[in-house]
């Protein structure tokens, strides 16, 4: 089934518990943390230390997307803090087997990112060992940006890898996922699928999530229906 991963990031910060506790009630099943430190992407974000007070206002999973260089060194503090799920960019991994592995030891389910002008060929070693694969759909740093449409074929690309390695790994998808674009990232194979602007807006967040969430099951729906 497919998931929500709502980003906090659009959240408002100063009642973030409130924010989580809300868009949970419309459905969201997974707390999506970016995490940015200024050199790999242009921007400053979140660190262990907002991670470990997520962890005590929520029981949601927590996903942390490392947008930052040298993300060995900091793995350990973001399990200790509470982080269920870490991802790491393949740009940003001298040893990627080795960052995924670390990850793994540390109790948390290991991902592996991919910017939009890198290709999906360039992580199929690693697939036997993630649990997720996370497609950004924009160019990582900044959240409210327009989805990138190719990312649908990689999307795609990926779906058609896992039947034929047969894996299971999730695909999930971060980038300009909203009401009207969510519909073909689930249909080319994504479930988990990343949303803060499209969750946190206009004082709605709860009937936004739930909204989101009725138009990618209805693509969901679809999808197996075609299958």
């Amino acid at each position: 089934m497919v998931e929500l991963a709502f980003s906090i990031l659009a959240s408002d910060f100063a009642h973030l518990a409130d924010e989580v506790a809300t868009a949970e009630r419309g459905g969201g099943t997974i707390v999506h943390v970016d995490v940015m430190d200024g050199h790999f992407v242009p921007n400053i974000t979140l660190g262990p230390p907002m991670v470990k007070s997520l962890r005590a206002a929520t029981t949601l999973p927590l996903d942390c997307h490392l947008m930052i260089e040298n993300p060995d060194q900091f793995i350990p503090a973001f399990a200790e803090a509470g982080a269920d799920m870490i991802s790491v960019h393949y740009e940003a991994c001298r040893h990627l087997n080795r960052s995924l592995q670390l990850i793994a030891d540390h109790k948390m389910l290991p991902g592996v990112v991919i910017n939009p002008a890198t290709t999906v060929e360039n992580i199929v070693e690693v697939l036997p060992m993630v649990h997720y694969v996370l497609v950004m759909s924009v160019n990582p740093g900044f959240g409210g940006q327009k989805f990138l449409p190719r990312s649908v074929d990689r999307i795609r690309h990926l779906a058609r890898l896992r039947q034929e390695m047969g894996l299971n790994f999730r695909i999930e998808v971060d980038g300009g996922v909203a009401h009207d674009t969510v519909a073909s990232v689930v249909e080319a194979g994504a479930d988990m699928l990343v949303a803060g602007s499209a969750v946190f807006q206009k004082g709605r967040t709860e009937e936004n999530a739930r909204d989101f969430l009725r138009v990618a099951r209805e693509a969901e729906a679809l999808r197996s229906f075609s299958a």
